[in-house]
């Protein structure tokens, strides 16, 4: 089965005091709409900014983003 990359960034926002998308990339230097992507699954951030987003919500990468096999749904 073919693996894709998943992301809680979605969830980790609404915890973090329900933070915005455009709050978060400016905190990690990117566009609201390079947040969008990336929450769609659109989009693999590079490795500079999936540590910065790992970085604004205090936790590891491995919390942030998983490399997974794919679910048929």
């Amino acid at each position: 089965m073919p693996k894709v990359l998943t992301n809680n960034v979605r969830a980790l926002r609404f915890h973090h005091n329900e933070m915005t998308q455009q709050e978060l990339a400016k905190m990690v230097s990117v566009s609201r709409q390079t947040i969008v992507a990336i929450e769609k699954g659109k989009y693999s951030p590079s490795l500079e900014v999936a540590f910065k987003i790992a970085d604004v919500f205090s936790v590891s990468i491995a919390e942030v983003f998983s490399y997974q096999e794919q679910v048929d749904e």
